[in-house]
């Protein structure tokens, strides 16, 4: 029962260092790396929207699949982009 209670105090004690040195390496680049992923987003949901949008895609039957996907975000994603409307005759949201 001693032991059981040593480690679990060990294994709190590594999880709190371990969440400490993530923050501490994460930390300063938190804005820089949600840019990046928000960027990275952006450049997925224009692939997948390609079609749809008039780009010719050639792998259009595979993203196809992926629109559900990128529906939820489509209003933040077309006003980032700059469009005021949806340029989609399906999908209107404004």
């Amino acid at each position: 029962m001693v032991r059981t209670e040593a480690a679990r105090r060990l294994r709190g004690r590594w999880a709190a260092l371990r969440r400490g040195m993530a923050e501490y390496y994460a930390g300063p680049y938190r804005q820089m790396l949600a840019r990046e992923q928000r960027d990275e987003d952006d450049l997925f949901a224009l692939v997948v929207l390609g079609e749809a949008l008039g780009v010719p895609d050639p792998a259009a039957y595979y993203s196809a699949e992926l629109m559900p996907l990128v529906a939820d975000d489509f209003h933040r994603w077309h006003r980032r982009m700059g469009m005021p409307r949806s340029p989609l005759d399906s999908m209107t949201c404004c």
